[in-house]
């Protein structure tokens, strides 16, 4: 993909992982911390990331068309760089978001009693054991939220220098009160 109704794809693109990114990360640390959310948010919570993660690959894959029509420049290779390491980010919020729900509905399934050769004792045993389980996969889902999150804002950072780097005048040209 390289053209969208004439403007470079990457321009496009580029917003909805802006948009994805970061609202991934949010639906996973409130899923990991707070099992309530994950069973309300269910199947969307994978489905979310997986999107998130797709977008990431169409992206950058227009932004290396984009580099090959743009005067490189320093901004320009640092841009490209942060963005290529965005995707492993991206795979680990889809990865934990899909634990967190495989989760959340095994624990839905054991609430609402669907396993009936689980007593009430044994269930809350299980519970009691997978504990530690989903400690470890909430810190996973915040530090791994938090790097997609920061990298989103550094490879957006650069792509806006990059872009807009001596292309506008710091001084307005003309005056808006009429003077």
């Amino acid at each position: 993909m390289s053209l969208v109704n004439g403007l470079p794809a990457h321009v496009l693109l580029v917003h909805v992982v802006v948009v994805l990114i970061p609202l991934a990360a949010l639906a996973l640390v409130a899923a990991a911390v707070w099992p309530r959310a994950a069973r309300r948010l269910g199947v969307l919570l994978p489905a979310l990331a997986l999107v998130a993660l797709v977008s990431v690959p169409l992206t950058t894959q227009a932004g290396e068309w984009l580099e090959r029509h743009v005067e490189a420049d320093a901004l320009v290779r640092r841009h490209t760089e942060l963005g290529d390491g965005l995707l492993p980010w991206a795979l680990g919020l889809f990865v934990l978001a899909a634990v967190v729900w495989w989760t959340a509905r095994g624990a839905k399934r054991a609430v609402s009693g669907e396993d009936s050769a689980d007593t009430a004792g044994s269930a809350r045993a299980g519970r009691a054991a997978a504990l530690p389980v989903r400690i470890v996969v909430a810190v996973l889902s915040v530090a791994v939220a938090a790097g997609a999150v920061v990298d989103v804002y550094r490879i957006g950072d650069s792509g806006a220098k990059a872009a807009w780097h001596d292309a506008y005048s710091k001084s307005a040209h003309g005056s808006q009160d009429g003077s």
